[in-house]
């Protein structure tokens, strides 16, 4: 994932609501408990851990007693001594004491606790990037050494391999077609990383690396979920029950949830957020653009869903007077540049939301050129009386702008097909006439015609159209 491609913005939650369910989280909520148990007689080893005697004690502060007991208190406490809930007083002694950190969580400001669990946040995902605890007792050698040679695992690509599952996860979430707030299967998640975009069938081998991926996920979503990154319903055992056989491919909706499901949190959208701005990737949220221009809004917002810009718009609006918001819009949506037909219709849209007080900027600009046509259609929407008609230059002007802004917006999808076709089919003469209209993309949109329209005579007709506007603009 690139920078120079921004990702849909998502909308968070306040910082208020983020940072309480940031110390609801099952994971920094014991490590605030451990931090407040250490005392003067607490000891740890030379890595920061606790002493293996004193894990029972800390486990029952915890109110832990499985057979996992010991692994999520030892997980705690390694998050308490990272985010600075703990401090090593005397690495000799093994001595420790509360860290200044701990008061943020009490004491602090929404963004405090949202920094101690940003770090409590890097701990589990370097933990969940190293090797289970079967595979280092394997990887034992004859001193009693941990030979990481001996594995098949690299610490930098692992990491690598979940930051990228976590931002296709985080890309599926706030793709305007993707689940929304529903949980993604973790075969397609695995599948996202696996399997290349242009291969249709995927072969036996790429089929056993997202097997292979998707339970590789399963233990590292169980290793993120109380941290509150996640939520998370881990592979059904059953499916694994038998190591011999492999499992049969899902047949429907209930089946597949059998192999895993996860969906980012509210929390979880914030995080990985943060993190992927911190990596130079765009990651707009949602009323960024309220306090900049218009010009600011529509230039970002062109290439937003229309859902966000939506969003988006709504909320620059609501800090502005509706008839001074109107001009603004309009005096930002002109332009002959490339993007300027994109800008007129997410002006247009946006136009779409104001009430009936904007009327006098929309008839300031009826004699417009590039408003005018747009200024009729929003008045005559609105009820207004006394809208003039618009000359046929108009009409023509502001079909090629609609036609190159969809082109913009979605490329030769289905909608501008049918747009097309409707086109051609209202107006007899169209190309004879539409070649000579005086628009930047008017060649372009004459050979979108000619691509989309079924018709081959139509389609024909369109191309001829477009070369005799090539030569007539010299291009």
């Amino acid at each position: 994932m690139s920078d120079s491609s921004p990702l849909p913005p998502v909308r968070l939650r306040s910082e208020a609501e983020l940072a309480r369910d940031a110390l609801a989280a099952p994971l920094l909520s014991r490590a605030a408990l451990l931090a407040r148990w250490a005392g003067p007689d607490t000891r740890v080893d030379a890595g920061g851990e606790l002493v293996e005697e004193q894990v029972p004690a800390a486990a029952e502060v915890l109110g832990l007693s499985d057979e996992d007991a010991a692994a999520w208190t030892s997980e705690a406490w390694r998050v308490a001594i990272d985010t600075g809930l703990v401090e090593v007083v005397d690495e000799e002694e093994g001595t420790v004491t509360q860290g200044a950190d701990l008061a943020l969580l009490t004491s602090g400001s929404p963004g405090d606790v949202l920094g101690v669990w940003l770090g409590a946040l890097e701990t589990v995902l370097a933990d969940a990037s190293v090797p289970d605890l079967d595979d280092l007792v394997d990887a034992v050698d004859e001193d009693g050494e941990i030979d990481l040679s001996s594995l098949d695992w690299d610490l930098e690509a692992e990491a690598e391999f979940l930051d990228g599952v976590l931002a296709n996860l985080y890309l599926l979430t706030v793709s305007e077609d993707g689940p929304g707030d529903g949980p993604v299967p973790l075969p397609v998640l695995a599948a996202s990383m696996i399997v290349p975009d242009d291969m249709g069938e995927p072969t036996d081998d790429v089929l056993e690396q997202v097997s292979d991926a998707m339970m590789r996920l399963d233990d590292q979503f169980r290793l993120l979920e109380p941290i509150g990154l996640v939520d998370f319903q881990p592979v059904d055992e059953a499916l694994m029950a038998d190591v011999d056989e492999e499992p049969a491919a899902p047949v429907d909706d209930t089946d597949v949830s059998r192999y895993g499901m996860v969906r980012l949190t509210p929390l979880g959208l914030y995080g990985v957020r943060t993190r992927l701005e911190e990596a130079g990737v765009s990651a707009p949220t949602v009323g960024e653009l309220a306090d900049k221009g218009a010009d600011a809004l529509l230039d970002s917002t062109s290439v937003f869903p229309a859902a966000a810009a939506q969003a988006e718009t709504e909320q620059w609006l609501a800090r502005r007077e509706p008839l001074a918001a109107a001009r603004e819009l309009l005096a930002a949506a002109r332009g002959t540049d490339l993007g300027a037909p994109l800008r007129r219709l997410r002006c247009q849209q946006a136009l779409s939301l104001v009430g009936t007080e904007a009327e006098p900027a929309l008839r300031e600009v009826l004699d417009d050129q590039e408003l005018g046509g747009l200024a009729r259609v929003w008045l005559t929407e609105n009820g207004a009386a006394d809208v003039p008609a618009p000359s046929e230059a108009m009409v023509f002007w502001l079909t090629v702008d609609t036609v190159a802004a969809q082109l913009a917006a979605e490329g030769n999808s289905e909608e501008l097909q049918a747009l097309v076709e409707g086109l051609a089919a209202q107006h007899s003469g169209f190309f004879a006439t539409a070649w000579r209209v005086d628009h930047p993309a008017t060649a372009e949109v004459l050979e979108a015609m000619g691509r989309l329209h079924p018709d081959k005579k139509v389609a024909k007709a369109a191309r001829k159209a477009a070369f005799k506007a090539r030569s007539q603009h010299g291009s």
